[in-house]
């Protein structure tokens, strides 16, 4: 880019992160980063249960290269993803913010429902470190805005932050979206 700014990159075997809020550039950054990868798998965590998002996957869906594969899994990712691993290149994950309220509401009484997200999530980092091939992982930032009025959307905020920690500490790169422009992130020691 003429202006300096350096484009997110994701290299071969490497797991990649990038975060940012609503309309941030973060999926339009994810596929353009998959699209030299050879065989690529796009994993979709939204379901369609209303009109607005099925129209939001109608246009996601709309902007992906036709040769690309698709897994829709959005509670069981590392057990749909374990049989496919050695079939593909690269993985894009869109979205663990997603992943993490479906996580969620599918335990919302559950006790102990943030360990046991952040358990799952581990396995599913197991088995992205152990799969080989180049993952882009895509989220949410939702720890910057105002605290929400709801319990249960304070916990959300909070499991999906510890989440984007963890996914973060155990990336290769990170990025953060704004305006559809990428900044790489500087790693932090995690304790």
């Amino acid at each position: 880019m003429s202006d300096g700014t350096r484009r997110a990159v994701a290299r071969p075997g490497e797991l990649v992160l990038l975060l940012g809020g609503a309309r941030s550039g973060k999926s339009t950054t994810a596929e353009r980063m998959a699209r030299d990868g050879g065989r690529v798998l796009f994993i979709a965590t939204a379901e369609a249960l209303d009109g607005a998002m099925q129209r939001r996957i109608a246009e996601h869906r709309r902007y992906r290269p036709e040769a690309w594969d698709t897994l829709e899994e959005p509670i069981h990712l590392a057990s749909a993803l374990r049989p496919l691993a050695d079939r593909y290149d690269t993985f894009v994950l869109d979205c663990l913010t997603m992943w993490v309220s479906n996580l969620l509401l599918a335990r919302e009484e559950a006790p102990d429902t943030e360990s046991t997200i952040l358990e799952t999530v581990g396995r599913l980092l197991d088995l992205i470190a152990t799969a080989g091939g180049t993952w882009i992982v895509v989220s949410n930032e939702v720890g910057q805005g105002i605290v929400p009025a709801s319990p249960l959307a304070r916990e959300y905020r909070d499991v999906l932050g510890r989440v984007n920690q963890l996914v973060a500490s155990r990336a290769d790169r990170a990025y953060l979206m704004v305006a559809g422009l990428a900044l790489e992130l500087d790693s932090v020691e995690h304790p």
